[in-house]
């Protein structure tokens, strides 16, 4: 038989593995909370977007009047002042990729931002979106990722990823609702990646657009940046994934090309599964 010593000294084990088991629960539940009820507008603990660029919806010119989305054998040409790409208005994306290869920028002062996002095309009330900016000051050449919930502003990811010319980057976009999505970056060449979750009910998503955009983006401080020449963003391995679960290429997407001041600065092409977008 048990001594009263041995049967405290099991009772005392047994409470305590039970405090560690529900003492881990609640600290799980506690970062779960902590990860899914993220506040709305600025993340304290993440930068402002590097240079204060920020992203606006298309800035449509000329062309398809209505931005309906062509058929799947053919495309609308577009212009637009500030987007250079490929653009579905006519499918509820849920999650959207596209994959390139970092350019070598050349010539010209300035910026340019590549990246995928979900609506801001037909719905100009929010854009969620991820992706890079290319920086040429004076030949000194930088590369940073951002998320953003447009009309949030642009964040950078809180553990930055090292972004070079060449490295090859696939960029997604995930909304799991109207209000909430997360966001991805992945370095295929350095096999590194960051993400992030977000959510906003003051400014939920009409999930009616998808793009593949190279921008020509404003800075915070007013008006916009000057437009890099970027040389050529091809984005392969493009596609947008459905809510039904049906897969969308690029190709019958409207194509947007980049015109300021009667000139075209950047046009595009469409294949299946690509996008390709030159500075001209």
């Amino acid at each position: 038989m048990l001594s009263q010593f041995q049967r405290l000294s099991s009772h005392l084990t047994v409470a305590l593995s039970y405090a560690m088991i529900f003492g881990s629960l609640f600290a799980a539940l506690l970062l779960s909370t902590a990860a899914f009820a993220a506040p709305e507008g600025a993340i304290p603990h993440l930068s402002r977007r590097s240079a204060s660029r920020q992203s606006n919806p298309l800035q449509r010119l000329s062309g398809n009047t209505g931005l309906k989305a062509a058929t799947n054998t053919s495309t609308v040409a577009y212009t637009s002042s500030n987007w250079a790409g490929a653009v579905w208005n006519s499918y509820p994306p849920n999650t959207f990729s596209g994959t390139f290869t970092v350019p070598t920028p050349s010539a010209l002062n300035g910026d340019a931002s590549v990246w995928v996002g979900i609506d801001g095309s037909t719905c100009k009330t929010a854009i969620l979106q991820t992706g890079i900016d290319i920086s040429d000051q004076n030949g000194a050449v930088s590369y940073d990722s951002w998320f953003e919930w447009l009309p949030d502003l642009s964040y950078s990811y809180d553990s930055p990823i090292a972004i070079r010319a060449g490295d090859v980057i696939r960029l997604t976009v995930t909304a799991s609702s109207s209000t909430s999505g997360t966001t991805l970056i992945e370095n295929l060449t350095t096999r590194q990646s960051e993400s992030q979750f977000l959510s906003n009910t003051s400014h939920p998503l009409c999930l009616q657009n998808a793009e593949w955009i190279v921008e020509n983006p404003d800075l915070v401080s007013g008006g916009m940046a000057p437009f890099c020449n970027f040389g050529t963003v091809t984005f392969s391995s493009a596609a947008a994934y459905m809510h039904s679960g049906q897969v969308i290429s690029p190709h019958g997407a409207v194509e947007v090309d980049i015109k300021q001041n009667g000139k075209v600065l950047a046009s595009v092409s469409i294949s299946p599964g690509t996008v390709t977008i030159k500075y001209v």
